[in-house]
């Protein structure tokens, strides 16, 4: 039988490989404008903000509901992560039977939690409010002091609730920095801070004393009803035209 020779298939050119296209660096997004590094507010500007507040809202008043100092102090402890309008449906039978610290440690901390349990954290803060009831009675005379220091010492009680309690209680001209304030401060550029102490800070250093008693009040409202964090209402603001934020719709 004759010797088949199979001949080696031929090896295909190596295709050369292409070269990889260089990848084009993307454009950096233009970095936004730091409110810091916005026109600051005038004296004159100021003044006309909290003139027009003024003259809209003569005597604006705080919403959460008290009967005297205690009772505010205590509305204004349960309202750290929650609205006004759910701790005053809380709160309205409470202090009915509560509005001392003697008649809130009589009443319990089991028994407060019964009329508090629709606001976040009620058994923290069922908690914090026996507790400060008994500093209060130990340490104070059964009454809220009348220093910062001394209010921020009670348990659940920080630098803004004693900033409310000053406020609204005593008539101190105080800033009390919420998440509106916050907001306003750095939306507008009046009193841009990182944190809610650098805002209140830069308010207080702004703003005439002659307006202080009533500032954060039309602040919060302002914050609350028209400087809205997602929408915020600008066609209908009273300082859309002095307003340093760059993307008001106004």
């Amino acid at each position: 039988m004759a010797k088949i020779t199979r001949k080696p298939a031929p090896r295909k050119a190596a295709v050369p490989k292409k070269k990889a296209k260089p990848v084009a660096a993307k454009p950096k997004a233009p970095a936004k404008k730091s409110l810091r590094a916005a026109r600051p507010w005038t004296p004159a500007e100021v003044r006309e903000v909290f003139s027009r507040f003024r003259k809209a809202n003569p005597e604006p008043k705080g919403e959460l509901e008290h009967v005297n100092p205690f009772t505010l102090l205590v509305a204004v402890v349960l309202s750290a992560q929650a609205t006004d309008a759910g701790v005053n449906k809380a709160t309205r039978a409470l202090f009915e039977v509560a509005d001392t610290p003697q008649k809130m440690l009589e009443l319990g901390e089991e028994r407060l939690r019964e009329y508090i349990k629709t606001i976040g954290l009620y058994r923290t803060k069922a908690k914090n409010v026996i507790a400060l009831s008994a500093k209060l009675l130990s340490e104070f005379g059964g009454q809220v002091p009348r220093t910062r220091a001394e209010i921020e010492s009670l348990p659940g009680a920080g630098r803004k609730t004693a900033n409310v309690v000053l406020n609204m209680a005593f008539g101190e001209h105080t800033m009390a920095v919420d998440t509106h304030v916050f907001r306003v401060g750095n939306r507008t550029g009046l009193a841009p801070g990182k944190t809610p102490l650098e805002v209140e800070l830069g308010l207080e250093k702004v703003i005439p004393a002659e307006f202080m008693l009533h500032a954060h009040h039309w602040l919060i409202l302002h914050g609350r009803y028209t400087c809205l964090a997602r929408k915020p209402r600008c066609e209908v603001c009273l300082i859309n035209d002095l307003c340093r934020w760059p993307e008001k719709t106004v």
